[in-house]
């Protein structure tokens, strides 16, 4: 029998090296431990998440009953939208939702179609002129009143205002008198 001749009957394993690497290069096998790897990390994510939900959650649900006691002059679907509104603005500005309830509070009562005697307008009581240079700053659309008294306009207008009042003043107390007392300029008159 010659060296050359294979054997008969007798069959050459697969070699492990190749056979593992097929294996691990399926798909399926991929597919497997990239799961594997996603629920892991999200299990000491997911209960991190599940607080801040419930704190998003009952915040809303707070603000949502500070609105339902004030006459807003607002349906019940538009309080539980301005509600969610009211506290995305204060995450983005890094205040407290009451202080936002606090400013409308003082600003319009709560109420919607409130006009001051000097003519500002909505929840916040933005200025027609101060609205429209904030509308054109923010990428929103300028229609007058209709931006004016839309809750959820004036809330973001109102708090991009402040937060703007914040940064030049770096003085809550400051920015608040001056967004009471509107532009710029008639503050710095009042100033002297």
């Amino acid at each position: 029998m010659e060296l050359n001749e294979p054997l008969a009957g007798v069959e050459h394993p697969p070699h492990l090296i190749i056979y593992i690497i097929r294996r691990l290069l399926s798909p399926r096998f991929l597919l497997k431990v990239t799961l594997f790897f996603v629920m892991f990390t999200l299990s000491f994510h997911l209960p991190h998440f599940d607080l801040e939900f419930k704190s998003k959650q009952e915040a809303i649900k707070e603000i949502l009953a500070i609105l339902e006691r004030h006459p807003t002059g607002l349906a019940n679907v538009t309080k539980e939208e301005l509600a969610e509104v009211i506290y995305e603005e204060s995450l983005r500005y890094n205040h407290e939702p009451k202080f936002i309830l606090a400013l409308i509070t003082i600003e319009s009562q709560f109420k919607n179609w409130a006009v001051s005697s000097k003519g500002a307008k909505g929840l916040m009581q933005i200025m027609p002129h101060v609205g429209q240079f904030l509308a054109q700053e923010m990428g929103i659309e300028w229609s007058g009143d209709r931006t004016l008294f839309n809750p959820y306009l004036n809330i973001r207008m109102g708090s991009y205002y402040l937060n703007q009042l914040m940064h030049h003043f770096e003085d809550p107390g400051i920015a608040l008198t001056a967004y009471n007392y509107g532009p710029f300029s008639k503050l710095l008159s009042i100033l002297g």
